[in-house]
């Protein structure tokens, strides 16, 4: 069916409601938005799907939210009786229309005969994934698009491990879905349905989930002593992260003065550009609140609060947003020194990260003789060894991170956890400041101690229906251009992540990556630095990621700075090649 015939048959459906009727009629005489509304259909990938809010085959709404919950219940159903019981636990973050969306969900598994655990109020990713394993339902739903801007909105579905599910059940649920041709069909329940199978999630779990976070503080000697009078900054932007980040705090007694202007559950976020804590631009309200109080660090969620912002104030007295890597090797640095100064580092201790995150990671893991392992993109792939190193008991989880601003310090959840970080990063800050220092001078003695590493990510935008077939094309003409060299910099090994090969290109052996299948193409150049390309799985952007490691060297971010802009210029080049 072409868009225009699909765009009549909704239009033409009594059982359209009028929001969408009205929406639609507004479109019949602009072809290219009526064409993205109903060219093409969401993709349901592993981690759910994601787009735009509007009414349409390729956008987020009521139709699409309950076609893809129909999706799962039919896979829920195939797994019998007992898991129907066991049911479903929504949340939904801050964002247009979620709390719509997941009552729309709830609806269609309670129509479906399965219990639905439904959040009275906006609830975090981490908090979701805690509530799936302490209630031990078979399935969660979170709807959010993250950092994504504010038009936009997504569905997350969960496995009953707590992290996101597999992609193995995840095909089973797409199957499913895609047998659903009328939009329109999902089954409605009856009062008596609602009344049955839609239930509150208990208090209980909040209170269990803060009384997990606590355990996990690792200088309460520290917090004591610095706690209550810190100085330190925290902006929710507009997000869920307002209550349990500002809860926690307070549970382990360190002060927090938040940024009350951004504190409102605001669906436009129109104090920010972007509502993405890593950009400074994002923390600058609570950037210009610290500079007033005398705060050095300044803290910030996304609004489904998975993703942690930090800006600190640097050698010259300016605020400086760090990386997502930085927060990362910072707090990696931070759980390990603490765990061994206590003694309580455990002899087979494993931090996982993704394989596009820092290289500094491998030489901090080396000196404190902890075992690091490197996963695809994906916290549900980290989420995956937490659980298979509980089965066999090979390895202790001790911290996951990504590049992106997720980290995770714990078990309780089995995804990016910002509430937990921002307590860890809380008392992070009352350790240096009683050690008589700051987190600012503890990032320097790292590249310092280690050598310094320049990480960056570059994302290129594409538009329209085909952006992800354009993207993958891309990668699939990098894997058949070999690569020695980007300028002076020799390429060790090359990985084709969608074959798990590696090819060693001065032998040219080949052999196993040992990880997952992606679209992925990653250079290891001889000197520990590399660059990976990757579509992204939640945007049409083309992602370009790049480690720069530079030893023995007294001017390291300068020489770093003038050999990324070396290195993204050949690799520009090599782009543009295979583009022609």
């Amino acid at each position: 069916m072409d868009f225009e015939r699909a765009f009549e048959s909704w239009l033409e459906d009594e059982r359209l409601n009028e929001e969408a009727k009205r929406e639609l009629v507004s479109l019949k005489n602009n072809k290219e938005e009526m064409e993205y509304s109903f060219g093409g259909e969401l993709e349901f990938g592993t981690a759910g799907m994601r787009g735009i809010i509007g009414y349409g085959t390729n956008k987020m709404n009521v139709y699409t939210v309950s076609r893809a919950t129909q999706g799962l219940s039919e896979f829920i159903k195939g797994l019998g009786a007992e898991a129907m019981q066991k049911g479903v636990v929504i949340s939904y973050d801050t964002r247009l229309k979620s709390d719509v969306f997941a009552r729309a969900a709830a609806d269609v598994l309670a129509a479906n005969n399965i219990k639905a655990y439904l959040f009275g109020d906006v609830h975090p990713v981490p908090m979701l994934s805690f509530a799936v394993r302490c209630l031990g339902t078979v399935a969660g739903i979170m709807i959010t698009a993250s950092h994504n801007p504010k038009q936009y909105n997504g569905y997350k579905v969960y496995g009953a491990d707590g992290a996101q599910m597999s992609p193995e059940d995840t095909k089973v649920v797409v199957d499913s879905i895609n047998k659903i041709t009328d939009y329109l069909s999902s089954p409605v329940p009856t009062a008596e349905q609602r009344k049955k199978y839609i239930v509150p999630v208990p208090a209980k779990v909040d209170k269990k989930y803060y009384k997990e976070l606590k355990k996990l503080t690792l200088s309460k000697k520290a917090v004591k002593a610095c706690g209550k009078n810190l100085k330190l900054v925290y902006t929710p932007v507009h997000g869920s992260g307002y209550i349990p980040v500002t809860t926690i705090l307070k549970k382990t007694g360190i002060n927090a003065t938040v940024v009350e202007e951004q504190t409102k559950k605001d669906t436009e976020f129109s104090t920010v550009a972007v509502p993405n804590p890593e950009f400074k631009e994002t923390l600058s309200m609570g950037i210009a609140l610290a500079e007033k109080i005398g705060a050095t660090v300044v803290f910030g969620t996304d609004p489904d609060s998975d993703r942690l912002g930090v800006a600190v104030k640097n050698a010259e007295g300016e605020f400086e947003a760090l990386s997502g890597n930085q927060v990362g090797i910072l707090l990696l640095d931070y759980i390990l020194t603490r765990l061994k100064e206590d003694g309580a580092l455990p002899e087979n201790a494993a931090v996982v990260k993704s394989f596009v995150t820092t290289g500094m990671a491998k030489a901090i893991c080396q000196n404190f003789g902890v075992e690091l392992f490197e996963t695809p993109v994906g916290f549900k792939f980290i989420g995956e060894k937490i659980k298979l190193w509980e089965r066999d008991k090979s390895h202790t989880f001790v911290f996951g991170f990504e590049e992106s601003c997720g980290y995770l310090r714990g078990t309780h959840a089995r995804d990016k956890d910002a509430v937990v970080a921002s307590m860890l990063c809380a008392e992070m800050v009352c350790y240096y400041t009683y050690k008589g220092t700051t987190v600012f001078d503890r990032l320097n003695e790292i590249y310092r101690t280690y050598g310094y590493v320049l990480d960056c990510n570059v994302s290129i935008q594409y538009k329209g229906l085909n952006a992800m077939k354009e993207m993958n094309a891309v990668v699939d003409a990098l894997k058949r251009e070999p690569v020695k060299k980007f300028d002076i910099y020799e390429v060790a090994s090359f990985r084709d992540y969608s074959r798990n090969e590696k090819t060693d290109m001065v032998t040219g052996e080949k052999s196993e990556i040992g990880s997952p299948e992606c679209n992925c193409v990653y250079y290891e150049l001889k000197n520990g630095s590399f660059v990976c390309v990757r579509p992204s799985g939640t945007e049409p952007k083309l992602k370009i990621y790049y480690s720069i490691k530079i030893n023995n060297s007294t001017n390291g971010k300068q020489d770093a700075e003038a050999a990324l802009a070396k290195l993204q210029a050949a690799v520009g080049e090599l782009l543009e090649k295979v583009k022609k």
